[in-house]
Formats: C-alpha cells, structure tokens, sequence
C-alpha cells in the first residue's frame, strides 16, 4: 500500500467514477460490490477485468479494502473522506423535512429548551440517526437576589428569575460580614440586576466596583463579588442533549458491535472529549464532518458525526447541532438536514 491516500485530482476520470459507484453502493447497502456488478451499473462500457485493475490500483491507494478473499471491495475510512471532500454533490432537502423541522422549532408556548430538544429529535427522526445538540447557557432575566444567613461565614444567595425560575447557592463569607452587610448586599445587587440578565450586567458592576463608584464599604463589595463570582459559576453552562441513540443500533449484528455501540452511548452522556469535540465546530464556520477513527470516540465504533455551529443575533457561535451515524451514512441526503437545522435554531436564539 502507498504511503498517502491521492487527492482526488489524482483519480482519471475512469477511476473516480468506479469509486464513486463503489461508495454510493456501500452507503446504500452496506454491503461490498464486485466488479461483475459495476459493469452493469456504470455509464460507460468496461469489462469486469478491466474495473478489477481499477479496483486494484484504488486498494493500493488505500481507498479500498476487501472484507473477505475474492470479495468486492468497500471504501476505507480515507476512501470516504476522499469522497466527502472531491467527490459528493450535496442534495436539497425534500419540502416535507423542511417543514417537520420548521414546526418542531417553533417557539410558540415553548422553553427555548424544549424547542431545540423538539428540534433535535425531528433532525433524528428524519436521519434515522443519533441526534446531539450543544446547547447554549440560556441568559435568564432576573427579578430578585437576596442573601440568606446561614452562620458560621456562609449566606445562602437566592436567585429568582422573572419565568419564575429559583436557584440556591451557597456563598463562603469574609470574616467580619453581619446581616445589615447581607442585606446592603442584596440590595445593591436587585438595584442593577432587576429586569436584566447577569451577563448584560456583571461587567458594569465590576467596573463600578473597581473603579469605587459605588458607596459600599469593603466587606459589602467583597460579599457582592463573591455573590456574582458564585451565581457565574453556578450558572448552566452550555449542556450535552441526546436524541435518538437507539438509531444506530438499526444495522447492528454482531454482539462485539453492540458492545462498542454501548459504549459510545456512555461516552456520549459523560465524555468531555465528546463535548471538546462539539465544541471544535465553534471555531469553524458551516458544516464539519468527522469520519471513524479521525476521532478517538468514534474511532472503535466506525461512527461518523455531521455537525453545524449556530449563531446568536449578533452573529456569535453560541452552541452546535448534529447527528452520528454508521460511517456510511447517506452524507449528501444529511448535510444539509443538519445545517438547515442549525440555521433555524440561531433565528430561534435571535428572536426577542
């Protein structure tokens, strides 16, 4: 085998066009194509013994592989990335997906998170594959903050959402602190919070803070850094959400398969390389494609992941949507599925 897989510039137009048919077979049906079979599909007229030193020249490319001795031949892992990258002409969506996507998203009497979670499990439904969407730390309004003695230098600091959302943290003390300096704090704070989000507002009150613009004293400023330094580091942070893992259970058969596809699944719920790996396609822009073993994690599997960054109004890369699948998985079709999707999910965080 040569050392490097070509570009696909390399491939004569013969060449291309039997791998082309060899990977569209495999995406099909899973199964290997021989020669006898390519001679009846192709469009111009070649001789079994003519495609088999086609096919030959293709494996010690390392385009091709056979599974068994005097097989046909199935794309490599380079084979398909050669072919996603030079040879696939992406499709357009069927109306009818366009619109299952469209009303899963609609926001209409929804949480932000139940309609990406709806959104995400229509994208699954219609790519019969694992769904998966890194969804963005969502910026709540708040209403109320109060700090709550508990002795011994701790306060508990309750936050109240204008959605009626509660959330409790417990905040360490300085020595020194007193109720009255709990209750300044709190004060402070609902002054400049009230009716915004802490992102909008945490900057401004640092620098108030820095810059001795407020009238507080020492303790009380250190109580209302400590509460803000809690609250941002309590807050949900961008959060994991899986559909449909039972899809890429539909081609297996074999028991070793199906202990590796379980461990993809607990991968997929703990793994920090998993969110690493999401997490990538917020420096890219459009869709990106991660093909077997160019990942570890889906590297004993043989899955491959299409994934799109969506954006906020302001046009910032706020979170991820995509879909895992068998290595075949009909990219043309599912591409633009994914990044569809991804569009209509940053027009639903763009919205007021």
């Amino acid at each position: 085998m040569r050392g490097k897989s070509p570009v696909i510039t390399e491939l004569n137009d013969r060449s291309r066009e039997i791998f082309r048919h060899i990977v569209e077979a495999y995406v099909a049906t899973g199964e290997p194509i021989g020669s006898r079979t390519l001679s009846r599909r192709l469009t111009v007229s070649l001789s079994p013994a003519t495609i088999r030193n086609v096919m030959a020249d293709l494996e010690d490319f390392g385009l091709l592989y056979a599974p068994h001795t005097s097989a046909g031949r199935l794309p490599t892992q380079a084979g398909m990335r050669l072919f996603v990258n030079g040879l696939l002409e992406v499709g357009r969506m069927a109306e009818e997906e366009r619109s299952a996507i469209d009303v899963q998203c609609r926001a209409v009497g929804k949480s932000m998170e139940q309609a990406m979670t709806e959104a995400l499990s229509a994208l699954s439904g219609l790519s019969r594959c694992a769904g998966v969407v890194l969804a963005p730390k969502i910026q709540r309004t708040l209403k109320h903050v109060e700090f709550v003695w508990l002795g011994r230098n701790r306060a508990l600091v309750v936050l109240v959402t204008e959605d009626g959302m509660v959330e409790n943290r417990i905040l360490d003390l300085p020595d020194g602190v007193e109720m009255s300096t709990l209750v300044e704090a709190g004060n402070y704070l609902n002054a400049r919070l009230a009716g915004r989000s802490l992102d909008e507002v945490k900057d401004e009150i640092a620098t108030e803070l820095e810059q001795q613009r407020s009238l507080l004293d020492s303790l009380t400023k250190r109580v209302v850094e400590a509460g803000l330094a809690t609250w941002a580091g309590g807050e949900s942070q961008s959060a994991l959400i899986v559909r449909g893992q039972s899809h890429l259970l539909e081609d297996v058969t074999a028991v070793e398969d199906l202990e590796r596809i379980r461990a993809l699944f607990e991968a997929l719920e703990t793994s920090e390389q998993f969110l690493r790996l999401v997490d990538m396609t917020q420096t890219a822009d459009g869709v990106q494609i991660f093909i077997g073993a160019e990942n570890d994690l889906f590297g004993v599997t043989g899955c491959s992941m299409i994934v799109a960054p969506y954006r906020d109004s302001r046009e910032r890369i706020v979170g991820a949507i995509g879909v895992i699948g068998p290595q075949r998985i009909n990219y043309a079709r599912i591409i633009p599925m994914v990044d569809y999707t991804a569009k209509v999910i940053g027009r639903l965080i763009g919205q007021p």
